[in-house]
């Protein structure tokens, strides 16, 4: 096959998908890395005239040395930024002018050369020998591993280069011992400079010594019941693993790449670990939601591969609980819910309408209530888990132990984000029953009506905001009205405008089991 059918024929492979592709010369040396929104998009252009090919002598040069070329699919165009910055550090291509997409992200700065080095965070990467560590997407993590890096090894925070007197007076981190004060001779620089070396390989990604000693520490504030300190020793570990993942080379063959969410996979890792026969393909997700027992709703969520179904989505009012018991509501959504499926499964003759794991926003007590329930209508065999929010921690019934999972992994990450969906169509549902209850509330004040009516009237309409654009005859056709008092009604209605009471949207969502 010759080099423009080898490159035809691979051209019509290629994906629209973001990514970073490689330009190769006959000897398979990669002389220009680029990315692309749409790599068959992207690449294409190289071997099709265009107006630019005539006028741009470097653009000539490069096609005519193109034998070949090599493609690596991502999942967003950040990390074809991250990869493609790295690989043009890596293999230098000589039609590569510069990396000038690292201003875009967050850079950890500092010279070595000076006096007393300090490390800064900078957009901007100059030639001025200084060494950079990055970039980083996410500068939330990286602004927090600096922190972490300054206090592990004792780094100047100071804002002046050379602090005075009065400055190192009030100088906090001194007299927390964040700070070993080189600026007054506490330390000589040859010692600080080895402190700023060895910041240094941490930011290099050499972070292992570290790591261990902050999970070190957070057991100990676990054991100790120091929950707050333990959650902000979590936070810190994930940060590392975050913004220190960043920084790993990128190995030639295969090109690896930064962790991002990728709902199948997570979904089959979380199988795994949960030691399920198979991965979860449905995933159903619940939550309570009320104010001091009042308007206590339900939600089911649901999550066919990894990713949101919400023609699976459901809601509850809850009928059987009268005062704020979470267990107790959790308890009869949960038996509604399944009741119906065992019903309508048998009906049918089949099971592939109950999921394969069942989610729970909350500790053991919900987990158990539920996991009750079940055995009750004898579906125990439905694998059932809860996810407390405090540490993250997942509970199984009957286990009082928790399994507590890397924040790193994406198979948290995919309980995370079921978790929070159904919290938020909880929330949602319940906002709306307390929004209609006081748009419902002008009803009391129009005289000759009474609750029986009022009824009458929400049952035929919904609610009020849909009563407001009803006619005359529509609401005349209501039991217990006429013609006279659907007039007076309309009119009432309008001289209350819509203003004068909160607005909801109306519910394009699905509607509520009974």
């Amino acid at each position: 096959m010759s080099t423009s059918e080898l490159i035809r024929t691979k051209l019509g492979k290629l994906p629209h998908k973001p990514g970073i592709y490689l330009m190769k010369d006959r000897f398979g040396t990669v002389i220009y890395v680029g990315k692309a929104r749409d790599l068959r998009r992207r690449v294409s252009q190289y071997f099709h005239p265009s107006r630019r090919y005539a006028w741009d002598l470097k653009l000539q040069a490069l096609v005519e040395a193109i034998s070949d070329f090599d493609i690596h699919q991502v999942n967003s165009e950040p990390e074809a930024l991250l990869l493609e910055g790295k690989l043009i550090k890596e293999f230098k291509p000589r039609y590569n002018v510069s990396f000038k997409d690292d201003k875009r992200f967050l850079l950890i700065k500092v010279n070595l050369n000076d006096p007393i080095p300090n490390f800064v965070i900078t957009r901007l990467k100059k030639e001025d020998q200084a060494r950079y560590f990055g970039p980083f997407v996410d500068s939330v993590a990286a602004r927090r591993t600096l922190d972490i890096a300054k206090k592990q090894f004792s780094l100047r925070s100071c804002r002046t280069f050379t602090p005075s007197e009065n400055d190192y007076k009030h100088c906090m981190y001194r007299h927390l011992k964040f700070c070993t004060a080189p600026c007054i001779g506490n330390v000589t620089t040859e010692e600080y400079k080895l402190q700023v070396k060895s910041a240094c390989e941490f930011m290099d990604g050499q972070i292992e010594s570290i790591r261990e000693q902050l999970k070190h520490e957070m057991e100990l504030a676990s054991k100790g019941l120091n929950f707050e300190k333990a959650a902000q020793l979590r936070d810190a570990i994930a940060s590392l693993e975050v913004s220190t993942q960043k920084q790993r080379n990128f190995d030639r063959v295969p090109y690896s790449l930064p962790l991002a969410i990728h709902p199948e996979e997570d979904m089959e890792q979380l199988g795994r670990i949960l030691g399920l026969p198979a991965p979860p393909l449905r995933i159903e997700g619940y939550d309570i939601s009320n104010i001091s027992g009042s308007f206590s709703v339900g939600s089911l969520v649901s999550f066919y591969k990894g990713k949101p179904d919400p023609s699976g989505y459901r809601r509850f009012r809850i009928k059987g609980v009268t005062q704020q018991d979470d267990f107790a509501c959790m308890a009869e959504v949960i038996e509604r819910r399944y009741t119906r499926l065992k019903r309508e499964s048998s009906s049918e003759k089949q099971e592939s309408s109950f999921p394969q794991l069942i989610v729970i926003d909350g500790g053991l007590g919900q987990v158990n209530a539920a996991y009750g329930v079940l055995k009750q209508l004898g579906l125990g065999e439905i694998p059932i888990i809860g996810l407390a929010k405090k540490l993250e921690e997942i509970y199984r019934p009957g286990d009082s132990s928790p399994l507590v999972l890397d924040h790193s992994l994406g198979a948290l990450k995919l309980l995370q984000r079921i978790r929070d969906e159904s919290h938020r169509f909880a929330n949602n549902y319940n906002a709306q029953l307390r929004l209609r209850k006081i748009q419902e509330s002008i009803l009391d004040e129009f005289p000759g009506i009474g609750e029986h009516r009022k009824a009458d009237l929400l049952k035929r309409f919904g609610s009020v905001h849909r009563l407001r654009r009803a006619t005359v005859e529509e609401i005349a056709e209501v039991p217990r009205f006429g013609t006279q008092l659907a007039i007076k009604l309309v009119d009432f209605l309008k001289a209350r405008s819509e203003s004068d009471v909160p607005k909801t949207e109306e519910n394009n969502e699905p509607s509520a089991e009974n």
